[in-house]
């Protein structure tokens, strides 16, 4: 007789093995099914954590080729690219052996192999050819996502590469087209812009980043334009080809002026797809949306009693961290806690230099809701320690109810602003005002004061701008 478990994960990336952690701290008896081979999922594999640390890299690459002008003098600067390949590797391997620790400290069955459904509560696993059978109570579907391309083009991560080849090229490109202007492919592109490669970026829309605040989205492509990185906007692409030294991608933009590139290398970069291929949710009749996501109600559960569904195969941002707050909440509400996620307190990151980073509603959304709003900004240029260090690019935008002054929404663009937007997150879960965040003391000289005097520049009361 098959084994049987209290609640399968099938899936172990950041929102499976959080949540499968959190069900055995509850004392359920859980197992969590990875078909990679490693746990930690495109985040860990082939996503956030490698790009954040080729974006270390690349960013201490270009800083290390300009620091004569700040009176360091190392003599030549040369890019070892095999040996940046290797310590990423290495960062990955660490961390994902680590989530094997977390596991077995935890008493999580991990189990190896395509996890599929053979029934409402049995699960069939095929690893190297065999194939098992377990049971459950519940199973919790988080098989996360896989990069999206144009129709008719395949991905073969050489020449016409997704965001995961673009993570492993064995050599330097001279020339990148990034296909679409959205996180993903910016920081990709910012990567290879560091180390010498001629980006640029084709986007379909008149602005990059869609879904950012307008007027963050303005000042960050004008920065990366002053870094090198060029862009064609209001531009489709209607055909890539291969040949056997370049690709050639043939555009047309909204005046119908048709143009052709030549490059060593396209990163097509237009989001990302459910992957839910290979799961049999047919054979329970477990319902999708138009674009293949899982359908779930409030507490994560599909149209099929004791199936649920969490992460980048459900509705929302695709992000990690929204991924690991859902399975935290539906392995609580299946011990019959009260799980939630507060969805307007999802912070986002852009980890180019300088970074971007959001939390709540932008100007744009507050518009097309009819809210009365306040705007408080304060620019980079004028914070001491930004200064300081030579970093003075950007600014923090605050917007407040007009009647409340309670926090609606927090853009930031330049350094540190990733770390820097947490403190925001936090003011929003608790409901604080411009006031409150104007009233409380900043360490000097801190980048985070840029955020002080910006909730201070609400009441147009700011002391240094």
């Amino acid at each position: 007789m098959s084994e049987k478990f209290d609640v399968i994960v099938i899936g172990g990336g950041p929102a499976g093995y959080v949540c499968a952690i959190r069900l055995s701290q509850l004392g359920l008896k859980t197992a969590c099914i990875e078909s990679r081979g490693s746990l930690g999922g495109t985040c860990l594999n082939i996503g956030c954590i490698p790009s954040k640390n080729l974006l270390n890299f690349s960013e201490n690459f270009h800083k290390a080729k300009n620091f004569e002008r700040i009176g360091i003098e190392v003599g030549q600067v040369k890019l070892n690219l095999d040996k940046m390949m290797k310590n990423k590797e290495k960062a990955v391997g660490v961390l994902t052996k680590g989530i094997e620790f977390l596991f077995k400290k935890n008493k999580v069955t991990y189990l190896k192999g395509k996890g599929a459904f053979k029934s409402a509560n049995e699960i069939s696993i095929l690893f190297e050819g065999k194939e098992t059978t377990i049971q459950s109570d519940k199973t919790i579907i988080c098989t996360g996502s896989e990069p999206a391309s144009i129709p008719g083009i395949e991905f073969d991560e050489e020449k016409i590469i997704s965001s995961t080849g673009a993570l492993s090229l064995s050599k330097l490109p001279k020339k990148m087209v990034v296909v679409g202007g959205g996180y993903i492919g910016l920081e990709m592109g910012s990567v290879w812009s560091r180390l010498g490669t001629q980006v640029e970026v084709i986007e379909f829309l008149d602005h990059i980043t869609p879904g950012m605040d307008r007027e963050i989205s303005k000042e960050f492509e004008k920065i990366l334009k002053k870094q090198g990185i060029k862009f064609q906007l209001n531009t489709k692409v209607e055909k890539i080809t291969k040949s056997k030294n370049f690709v050639s991608i043939d555009t047309i933009d909204k005046e119908k002026k048709k143009n052709k590139l030549e490059v060593d290398v396209v990163l097509i970069s237009v989001g990302r797809k459910p992957n839910t291929k290979g799961l049999n949710l047919n054979n329970v009749g477990v319902k999708t949306d138009e674009k293949g996501r899982v359908r779930v109600n409030k507490n994560f559960e599909t149209n099929v009693k004791n199936i649920f569904a969490i992460g980048d195969v459900i509705e929302g941002p695709m992000l990690a961290h929204k991924a690991e707050e859902e399975g935290i909440a539906v392995a609580e509400l299946i011990a019959g806690q009260s799980g939630h996620v507060n969805y307007d307190v999802v912070p986002s990151v852009i980890y180019t230099s300088p970074e971007v980073a959001s939390v709540g509603k932008t100007e744009e959304q507050l518009k097309e809701n009819k809210n009365n709003y306040k705007v408080g900004k304060f620019p980079f240029m004028a914070n001491s320690r930004a200064k300081a260090i030579d970093e003075p690019e950007g600014f923090v935008k605050i917007l407040a109810d007009a009647k409340t002054d309670k926090v609606l929404g927090v853009h930031i663009i330049g350094p540190h602003a990733g770390e820097m937007i947490a403190e925001m997150a936090v003011a929003m879960e608790f409901g604080a005002s411009s006031e409150d965040i104007a009233r409380t003391c900043h360490a000097h000289p801190t980048f985070s004061e840029a955020i002080k005097e910006a909730a201070l520049s609400v009441e147009k009361r700011q002391i240094h701008s």
